[in-house]
């Protein structure tokens, strides 16, 4: 488990397995696909880091669901800037529906909620978050984060979506900052 990578200027150390990440996504898919049985939410897939783990919940999931992305963007480097850009929006309705936020990671959670509000104004019938990951150390909000992978520390992580100034997003396993 010693295994380092070089993406950039920065050295990365292999943290958690893909086994371990896979086992939590299904752990996550199986709450979901009970929760929402008798349901068809619509998820909105956070791009570009949660596209991985999208693709990885989706073919778990056994109940009937429709999708949506958007892009938004509050990292420079490894630094969060605690500002929300809004690079791609939404056109659906969204009037009514029960809506899962998928995200790769959530830390301070201001995109989490800038991303509720938004969703509020929509008059959705209910929001839910679905994280791969959760720094729980670093979460501000008072937002419930409903579905979460795997807590870690508050240090910056890479792989399965998570991304260094565009590189590592394609790595399995999770590596974090050496």
């Amino acid at each position: 488990m010693n295994e380092i990578i070089q993406l950039h200027d920065k050295q990365f150390k292999k943290y958690i397995s893909e086994e371990d990440i896979d086992q939590t996504i299904t752990q996550i898919a199986a709450q979901i696909n009970e929760e929402y049985k008798d349901d068809i939410p619509i998820f909105i897939i956070i791009l570009n880091g949660a596209i991985v783990f999208a693709v990885d919940l989706l073919k778990k999931l056994t109940i009937q669901c429709a999708i949506s992305c958007i892009k938004l963007s509050s990292y420079q480097g490894v630094n969060c800037t605690h500002q929300i850009k809004s690079l791609i929006g939404f056109n659906e309705e969204f009037k009514g529906r029960r809506v899962i936020i998928v995200d790769d990671i959530v830390d301070t959670g201001n995109t989490y909620e800038y991303l509720y509000n938004l969703l509020q104004d929509k008059e959705v019938k209910d929001v839910r978050i679905a994280a791969m990951t959760f720094k729980k150390d670093a979460y501000t909000k008072e937002l419930p984060v409903h579905y979460v992978g795997l807590t870690i520390p508050t240090k910056f992580i890479v792989g399965r979506g998570l991304d260094y100034n565009g590189l590592g997003r394609n790595l399995n396993d999770l590596y974090q900052l050496v």
